[in-house]
């Protein structure tokens, strides 16, 4: 899947000057987000990277679970790490910015002023890896295929792009319906171009283990079904001198391999089995590297602060269950998670409680709504709960001593004004003598020994749960399906959110298969917010929508919110180095490069203490 980044306007730096024609447009090298683009017209790479990096060596990452496919732009199957290094978008973001992008596939970019519309002119040395070039055909056909047959997410991001059309030799026109919508043209600019040739006499519903032609840096050499797959560095890569690409894709071989789960391939890590790690685990974090490797310097352990948007993740639960429908049984059953104990003894402290769908960003909402987001809110007083109004929105806490009968108490009276009451030791329904009985759906071990003191306190409730752990693609196949009562699930927040958020949240796309709405959420008033997002005119009105979004979600009590940090926690065998300046939203692994000096330096101290 391509990552998706949102924009709520299209604000365009000129190429040397706007050039205007017929209906008055503007033709741009990129686009950012209410303001000027950082770099010009002339910009020869990106300040995250080092442009004389030495290109060579390997790369060895791990991946959990398996795969059974290299065709990422479907439903069906799961798909290998890495394969979207193959494929390229007509634009591509840049990391030290909010929301800009510069032209990669296409050269240029022209938007008409009322935005109707846009226009591509792709760079005739844009190449296939079979040397052919890349076509306006290739363009249409991709989004013609990808809108009708693709993955659901397309059909919901490109649902207000009506056609696309040749505009003239090299140039691909996308016109847009509906009213008036900033981030269109941006949006198309992230579509992966596919080749037309290649899907002539291939279905492309179907999934396939055969490497899909691309234009990217690397092309599929190795693959074990389930276990591993490798990517090799194309010498004669098309756009390798492109400013947006110098510096980056550096390492002439990428190796994913494939782990039972992620205890497992910690310790094949620490035998340098591979290169790279994030440790998502604040208890081993904290104590469990204290290992030879790190001592004598051949592992590196580092925290790296970002500004990237934290993944909000959550207890999640399934509103197409009767049994979550009353929010005041959702919020009863988030009295009985108890953060402050489980940071205390499982994390070390490490993590803050989130309070946010967007947590790590100023989309976050706090405190009480400002006089600009009550113009938002004012209009739906009465469709939203009170407490969005009087309240600021704290999720419930204890004292971390394990003891929280308080909570338990609370809860108790949440469930007993939405009628459910104990009978027999079982929380029953009165209306329908139903008993409260469900399935937490878990895809990590390493989660249940979270989630079995969050069951022990529900069942101090009456409530019969089970705790199922499913493999990989078990969990992803019900989690497309819908088929789970709660489960953990990570929503990752965008730094400018705008038409993906329909996907997430609203009601059109709560019944798609395999949307991004796992929660099931139906709320007109979050979907009028959602519109009031997308038509933002300028950066001040978007942070202002998304906060009262937030607040409609965070006070439905849709999800029971986790824990976040605003760190990367990586350790990696020390052969690599990165550029002196990192990007500011993301962890820029495609920046780094081995190092010849290093290598040489940790293969010679390996090689002693093996002997």
């Amino acid at each position: 899947m391509p990552h998706l980044i949102s924009i709520s306007m299209w604000v365009v730096g000129l190429l040397a000057l706007a050039s205007t024609v017929g209906a008055q447009t503007t033709v741009s090298h990129g686009s950012s987000i209410h303001g000027e683009l950082k770099y010009p017209p002339d910009f020869t790479h990106f300040e995250y990277v080092n442009p004389d990096a030495p290109k060579g060596g390997d790369l060895r990452l791990s991946a959990t679970g398996s795969f059974d496919s290299l065709h990422p732009f479907i439903l069906k199957g799961d798909t290998a790490a890495g394969v979207g290094l193959l494929f390229e978008t007509l634009l591509t973001s840049s990391s030290d910015e909010a929301s800009s992008s510069y032209g990669l596939l296409a050269e240029s970019v022209e938007v008409p002023h009322d935005k109707s519309w846009v226009a591509f002119k792709l760079r005739p040395e844009a190449r296939w890896h079979d040397g052919s070039p890349v076509t306006v055909d290739d363009v249409i056909f991709s989004f013609d295929i990808l809108k009708s047959v693709g993955h659901p997410t397309y059909r919901t991001y490109y649902k207000s792009v009506a056609r696309a059309e040749r505009m003239g030799p090299g140039t691909v026109k996308f016109t847009f319906s509906g009213g008036l919508n900033h981030e269109l043209p941006n949006i198309v600019g992230q579509l992966p171009v596919l080749q037309k040739a290649y899907f002539e006499n291939r279905d492309f519903e179907k999934t396939t283990l055969e490497p899909i032609m691309g234009s990217g840096p690397y092309r599929v050499v190795e693959v074990d079904p389930g276990r591993s797959i490798t990517y090799e560095r194309i010498e004669d890569y098309w756009g390798e001198d492109l400013p947006v690409n110098r510096g980056q894709y550096n390492f002439g071989r990428i190796r994913w391999d494939y782990y039972r789960d992620r205890t497992v391939a910690r310790e094949a890590f620490k035998s340098n089995e591979f290169d790279f790690w994030r440790e998502n685990r604040a208890g081993i974090w904290a104590t469990g590297y204290d290992i030879p490797a790190v001592r004598d310097g051949l592992i590196i352990k580092e925290d790296i602060l970002n500004s990237v948007p934290s993944p909000h993740q959550a207890f999640v639960f399934n509103l197409r269950r009767e049994l979550f429908v009353d929010s005041r049984v959702r919020l009863a059953l988030s009295y009985a998670f108890d953060f402050e104990w489980t940071n205390k003894n499982l994390f070390h402290g490490h993590y803050s409680r989130t309070t946010s769908y967007f947590p790590n960003t100023e989309l976050a909402s706090s405190g009480l709504p400002s006089a600009e987001e009550l113009q938002y809110l004012e209009p739906f007083r009465g469709q939203i709960p009170e407490e969005v109004f009087t309240q600021e929105f704290k999720p419930p806490q204890t004292e971390g001593t394990g003891n929280i009968r308080s909570n338990l108490r609370t809860a108790q009276r949440l469930l007993r004004k939405a009628g459910w009451r104990v009978r027999d030791g079982k929380l029953t329904n009165e209306a329908s003598g139903q008993v409260m009985a469900f399935e937490i759906m878990l895809v990590s071990p390493a989660f249940e020994r979270i989630v079995l003191p969050f069951k022990k306190n529900l069942e101090k409730l009456g409530v019969e749960v089970r705790v199922r752990l499913v493999d990989s693609a078990q969990y992803q196949n019900r989690l497309n399906e819908f088929d789970f009562d709660l489960t953990v699930n990570v929503f990752t927040p965008v730094l400018s959110p705008g038409n993906e958020q329909r996907e997430f949240w609203s009601s059109e796309s709560a019944d798609i298969p395999g949307s991004r709405n796992v929660t099931g959420i139906k709320n007109t008033v979050i979907d009028a917010l959602i519109e009031k997002i997308i038509s933002a005119p300028d950066r001040a009105s978007l942070v202002t929508a998304t906060r009262a979004m937030d607040r409609v979600l965070l006070w439905n009590h849709y999800v029971i919110s986790n824990w976040h940090s605003p760190e990367f926690n990586v350790a990696y065998w020390n052969r690599f180095s990165r550029p002196t300046v990192p990007p500011k939203y993301s962890l820029g692994i495609f920046t780094w490069w081995v190092d010849p000096a290093k290598d040489a330096a940790l293969k010679q101290k390996t090689s002693r203490r093996t002997k």
